[in-house]
């Protein structure tokens, strides 16, 4: 359903105004994906509804055979260069923007009994950075990861950064999010996943990590990490580094463990 826009102003592009500025406050249940990548995982996402688009005039012809794809409802808006960029607020040259309604949050035991009994759990805690929570989703995604528990800490995983960075695993990866005071090694051994805690400081290397067939990985910011408490309760692990050196990006560690854990 192609709806040309010519005044910055029309009330039916009005989710896409000001949009650096609305993301920061929040969308009340929607978000913006950005790109062409990530617009082709929120049309084929299980997870999310596709509400709307608002494309420059010459990405709705390109991309003519992707949005063949979208239910006949969903309004696809098309504007100029100068109109687009006066909505949202910047120079946006991708000029690829979408609507989307959160999926309905479930509950951590709905999320973790559905899942098979050989399976693979992320969980995060204090990752306060978009660009690595889109990293970690975007491992997840890449090394078939079941789900992804957040602590209450956790950022957004779908601000709009966080989504394009996560190259649009954000919208298909199921994700929850822990209610505050969760006791989340309590939850996970209740439905028989292992905790593996990372951390420089851990009891075994990586390499000499048996996979058991349920099993999450624990993951904590850069800096602070795990708390002492969550680790005395699991398994920790580390990853050996050359002499001198003790860290690595979250996101790189996230990939290195879950290629390590599904390679098995």
């Amino acid at each position: 359903m192609i709806v040309p826009i010519d005044d910055p102003a029309d009330d039916r592009i009005a989710a896409y105004r000001d949009v650096r500025e609305r993301d920061l406050v929040g969308r009340e249940g929607l978000f913006i994906a950005e790109g062409e990548v990530v617009l082709r995982c929120l049309i084929r996402s299980e997870r999310c509804e596709t509400l709307s688009l608002l494309l420059l005039d010459r990405q709705a012809e390109r991309l003519a055979p992707m949005l063949a794809d979208l239910p006949p409802e969903v309004p696809v808006h098309v504007a100029n260069q100068a109109v687009m960029d006066a909505v949202v607020g910047f120079p946006i040259h991708r000029g690829i923007l979408a609507l989307g309604l959160r999926p309905v949050q479930v509950a951590p035991d709905a999320l973790l009994v559905g899942l098979p009994p050989r399976a693979v759990v992320m969980c995060l805690f204090g990752i306060a950075n978009h660009d690595n929570m889109g990293g970690l989703l975007r491992n997840a995604a890449a090394f078939g990861v079941d789900a992804v528990l957040l602590d209450s800490n956790c950022c957004d995983p779908l601000y709009r950064k966080a989504i394009r960075v996560s190259v649009g695993a954000a919208l298909l990866t199921p994700f929850v999010r822990l209610t505050p005071g969760t006791d989340v090694v309590e939850l996970l051994e209740r439905h028989g996943f292992q905790p593996l805690a990372l951390s420089p400081s851990g009891e075994r290397t990586l390499s000499e990590t048996t996979r058991p067939d349920r099993v999450a990985v624990l993951l904590g910011a850069e800096g602070p990490g795990l708390s002492p408490e969550l680790m005395a309760r699991a398994k920790t692990v580390r990853i050996p580094m050359a002499g001198g050196f003790d860290s690595l990006n979250v996101s790189t560690t996230g990939g290195i463990v879950l290629h390590h854990l599904t390679s098995q």
